[in-house]
């Protein structure tokens, strides 16, 4: 399946329940738009793609429908595009996700836009792990970001507690299995 991207559409109107390459398309329009125009992102994105954003544009498209539609059309290395990138700091890329994850969240409803968010946010955890060195700690920001879309899974030693304290043998198995359990006996 290859990606084909039409002209760049205006804001959207109505939430998407499921990502299309059309509206991955507005997406990505809408976000770089916003990109361009703000104070902290737009200098460190022109300078470096300063008169290539047509260029830049559908290959974010192609990518993002990679991603999120298996397309597997990008054909690229994120690292590498991201590493002679001068001026990058650590509030690059937590107002980048702030940006994105609110133009997706306007965009998307909840099922489809985690879709987008977990990769946005693993990417970004490894470019600044690549960037910064692997004892860099992600953001506070970043992580309550994180946090939001992808509640953290409940603590395993909690829920063994729970499980000991319940009277039950065994590992906690963290779904019921249908049928009886040991302890109906």
């Amino acid at each position: 399946m290859k990606p084909t991207f039409a002209a760049a559409p205006g804001p959207a109107a109505t939430r998407h329940t499921e990502p299309t390459e059309a509206n991955i398309r507005e997406l990505v329009y809408a976000f770089y738009e916003r990109v361009r125009s703000d104070a902290t992102l737009g200098p460190v994105f022109e300078q470096t793609l300063a008169g290539r954003w047509d260029v830049h544009l559908p290959k974010m498209c192609t990518f993002w429908a990679s991603l999120v539609l298996g397309a597997k059309q990008y054909r690229g290395n994120v690292q590498q595009a991201h590493q002679p990138l001068p001026g990058l700091e650590p509030r690059h890329f937590s107002h980048w996700l702030y940006l994105f994850l609110d133009t997706v969240e306007s965009r998307y409803e909840p099922a489809a836009a985690i879709r987008f968010m977990e990769p946005a946010l693993r990417i970004a955890q490894s470019l600044q792990l690549s960037r910064f060195g692997w004892d860099y700690a992600i953001p506070a920001e970043q992580r309550a970001l994180l946090e939001r879309i992808a509640p953290p899974k409940r603590d395993p030693q909690a829920h063994a507690a729970e499980h000991a304290a319940a009277g039950k043998r065994g590992e906690p198995f963290p779904a019921k299995i249908i049928g009886r359990s040991s302890n109906e006996d």
